[in-house]
């Protein structure tokens, strides 16, 4: 028996690879499938199964692509609907991959059709789960984004807890946990750093799997504190249905390299958005105007769902030197799939061939300091919810970057403001987006939060996170 758990860390996602004799069982992939493919040719194996927990809304699977390169059967748990050709597998029904057997726990409760797969070793003994979003470490999937005329949140939450109580928690403790997702991801609220565990450690320190936690006190507690899901998890979930065009061609084409007049004319026709994936400090040096900054060195494909609302979007990207195909592939993940090229030979080009560039200009925390000593400033905290209820400058406004494209009626376009996230990184996409509409009296504060905090300006009391 081989168990491999392959992470992707900008995605906080777990897939994994499972062989026993031969055969591969491959569960939630990624769009780009070939790392399966090579790693089960590695082994002289055959890929048999496809293995979904549930329909993905925070990324675009590969199943699709998978079961048409390999002729593996993609599964799926009860009720499952897609309009492409699937198992649905029915409630305690038991596949066989090699030696082992894995047995489909249907889980509602995320979403309806979720299950937890429970993997059997080579003597029937339960061995392992992977519990897609029905189980995280220290959280449970959010109940919220399967809500339907006839069926409420609160509905689901009590799903969800049947689930766990019924299917999951009367499991031995030495199984192992393997989950979908991670710390980072928005499926849950708080979600542990370790992406591997086992069950006993959930039982007794996960605060949804309480023994004398009642229905309606689980209800109230994994519905407190969600915040709206990012809108492209509708998109991407609707894709994961719906199947998607090959991810093969949508490389092809995007990872496709422009001169600075193919790349300017087609940023004037095609209405194309110009995304700048580089560092921070490459972006606030020089950038072509108008165009948006979200780095590859963060969060880079949950931020481009979260801020750029077409989906469809034409994209022309500046990248730093051959990292265009990493660019256009992230972005496939979940589900932007036209891109139109990447600036060949990137700013150097640009500004070689004459073109405009911008700067944004940035100061340290002590040049803020003697600034914000010496007159009233005008200050935006661009991070989330928590983080600036936890502790934040007295004199600051918040504005977190999730919600930036609803808010912009909330500052004047006349007045100059310093914008601070915790560290750097989305104080800068914020500046950019503002920046491109029109706000153009911005100053980025470097080190962020966590460099201001080191000076002497007076901030809140301090408010630990988990009480909030």
């Amino acid at each position: 028996m081989k168990i491999e758990q392959l992470y992707t860390g900008c995605l906080a996602q777990g897939a994994y690879y499972i062989e026993s004799k031969g055969e591969v069982a491959i569960i939630d992939p990624l769009r780009e499938t070939q790392q399966y493919m090579d790693k089960a040719k590695a082994n002289n194996a055959q890929i048999k199964y496809v293995l979904e927990t549930h329909f993905h809304a925070d990324f675009v699977s590969g199943h699709v692509d998978l079961a048409e390169k390999t002729g593996a059967t993609i599964v799926f748990g009860p009720g499952a609907q897609t309009e492409y050709n699937i198992h649905s597998a029915t409630d305690g029904e038991e596949l066989k991959l090699g030696e082992l057997t894995i047995k489909v726990l249907h889980t509602p409760g995320h979403t309806l059709e979720s299950v937890t797969y429970l993997l059997k070793d080579e003597n029937g003994k339960d061995y392992a789960i992977f519990s897609g979003d029905t189980l995280f470490l220290g959280d449970v999937g959010r109940p919220d984004l399967a809500i339907k005329s006839d069926l409420t949140e609160r509905d689901l939450a009590g799903m969800l807890y049947d689930s766990l109580r019924e299917k999951i928690m009367p499991l031995a403790d030495d199984v192992i946990v393997y989950p979908a997702h991670g710390a980072g991801s928005a499926c849950g609220k708080n979600l542990s750093k370790e992406t591997i565990g086992v069950l006993g450690e959930q039982k007794k320190t996960n605060y949804a799997l309480r023994a004398d936690m009642t229905k309606e006190e689980f209800i109230e507690e994994v519905l407190h504190g969600i915040a709206p899901p990012p809108q492209y998890f509708a998109k991407n979930a609707m894709m994961n249905k719906m199947g998607y065009d090959a991810f093969d061609d949508i490389l092809k084409t995007g990872n496709n390299p422009l001169s600075p007049e193919e790349f300017e004319a087609l940023a004037n026709h095609e209405s194309a958005l110009v995304l700048d994936v580089r560092t921070q400090a490459d972006f606030i040096k020089s950038h072509i105007p108008n165009s948006i900054f979200i780095g590859l060195n963060g969060q880079f494909a949950p931020w481009v769902g979260a801020l750029i609302t077409d989906i469809k979007q034409p994209i022309l990207l500046v990248v730093p030197e051959g990292k265009s195909e990493e660019a256009v592939t992230r972005l496939s993940r979940v589900g932007y799939d036209n891109t139109l090229g990447y600036l060949e030979g990137g700013i150097d080009a640009w500004k070689a061939s004459g073109k405009d560039i911008d700067t944004l200009e940035s100061i340290s925390a002590e040049e803020f300091e003697k600034r914000a000593n010496a007159s009233e400033l005008n200050v935006l905290d661009v991070r989330k919810d928590g983080e600036y209820k936890s502790m934040h400058l007295k004199s600051a406004q918040h504005f977190a970057l999730d919600y930036i494209n609803n808010q912009m009626d909330q500052i004047d376009k006349d007045k100059t403001y310093y914008v601070h996230c915790a560290g750097g990184y989305r104080s800068v996409i914020a500046a950019s987006i503002l920046k491109a509409r029109g706000y153009h009296n911005l100053i980025d504060i470097a080190g962020g939060f966590g460099a201001i905090k080191k000076t002497d300006l007076p901030t809140t009391d301090f408010v630990c996170p988990s009480t909030l």
